[in-house]
C-alpha cells in the first residue's frame, strides 16, 4: 500500500513551473504553424491569427503567473527564447 504522504508532496503531479510550460508552449505552436501556413514566397493570414492567439495566451499567462514572472532570470530567458523563435521562424520558412 502506498503511503499518504506521497500525494501530499507532489499536489499537480507535475512541478513543472509554467514559464517552461509557455515556452514549449511558444515552440510548438510557431514552428507548427510556420510549416502549416508558409512558404518562401507567402505567408497566410492564418498565421498571422495563430500568432495573435498565442501571444494573447502567453499575455494571459504572464498576467496570471506574475510572480513568477517577476523574477530578473526568468524574464531574461523568456525574452531570449521569443527572439530564438523569430529566427526559428525564418529558418523554418526558408526551409519550406
Amino acid at each position: 500500500m502506498i503511503p499518504e504522504e506521497v500525494f501530499k508532496r507532489r499536489p499537480r503531479h507535475n512541478n513543472t513551473p509554467d514559464s517552461i510550460i509557455l515556452v514549449i508552449a511558444n515552440y510548438i505552436v510557431v514552428a507548427l504553424s510556420t510549416a502549416l501556413f508558409t512558404d518562401k514566397e507567402h505567408i497566410s493570414l492564418f498565421f498571422w491569427v495563430v500568432i495573435a492567439i498565442l501571444a494573447w495566451y502567453n499575455y494571459y499567462t504572464i498576467r496570471r503567473n506574475i510572480e513568477e514572472f517577476s523574477n530578473r532570470v526568468t524574464l531574461i530567458a523568456y525574452i531570449v527564447n521569443i527572439c530564438i523563435l523569430v529566427g526559428l521562424f525564418f529558418l523554418f520558412r526558408d526551409m519550406a
